[in-house]
């Protein structure tokens, strides 16, 4: 049997064992680089007043639910128009309607809808990309809110309640 007379560096296994943890260490540093640079949009920095926005936001579901309330809210790509119903009626002369996307926090747009003559309301549709959405309406002292979960991708209805 003849010994073999090359260096450890030319041995295809030796690059092989050496390899493995080396992919672990390139990983690593990759996952590093990810974590240092991207923002973390769903880690709340505040969570008690997060906590205390949820009793906050339950009470406003409630009082929408005492009234009977629900909207239908249209899109036909350039105009956002909706229809409410409640009991007393809502007489305001602008309502707050929040478009959240559901994982991108710089997508969100806060919008008001303005009263319409016929009791209606509508503003322009702010150019959305498509995805999973919350729709918030609610009036401007806060004391109630209908909201709405769906995909938008294009033209849409959605219909606003104070649960689903």
């Amino acid at each position: 049997m003849q010994a073999d007379s090359k260096p450890w560096y030319r041995q295809p296994w030796v690059w092989f064992l050496i390899a493995l943890p080396m992919t672990a260490v390139v990983g690593g540093l990759v996952t590093m680089y990810i974590a240092a640079t991207t923002s973390d949009g769903l880690v709340v920095d505040d969570y008690y007043k997060a906590g205390l926005a949820i009793n906050q936001e339950k009470h406003r579901l409630a009082s929408a639910d005492r009234m009977g309330m629900s909207g239908l809210l249209r899109s036909d790509g350039k105009q956002l128009t909706l229809s409410l119903t409640s009991q007393p009626a809502v007489t305001e002369k602008t309502l707050s309607l929040n478009i959240t996307h559901s994982t991108r926090a710089e997508l969100d747009r806060e919008l008001t809808l303005q009263r319409l003559p016929d009791g209606g309301y509508a503003t322009d549709m702010p150019v959305l990309p498509a995805g999973t959405w919350y729709l918030r309406l609610q009036a401007n002292d806060a004391s109630w809110q209908i909201w709405a979960r769906m995909r938008i991708d294009g033209p849409f209805q959605a219909r606003l309640a104070p649960s689903h």
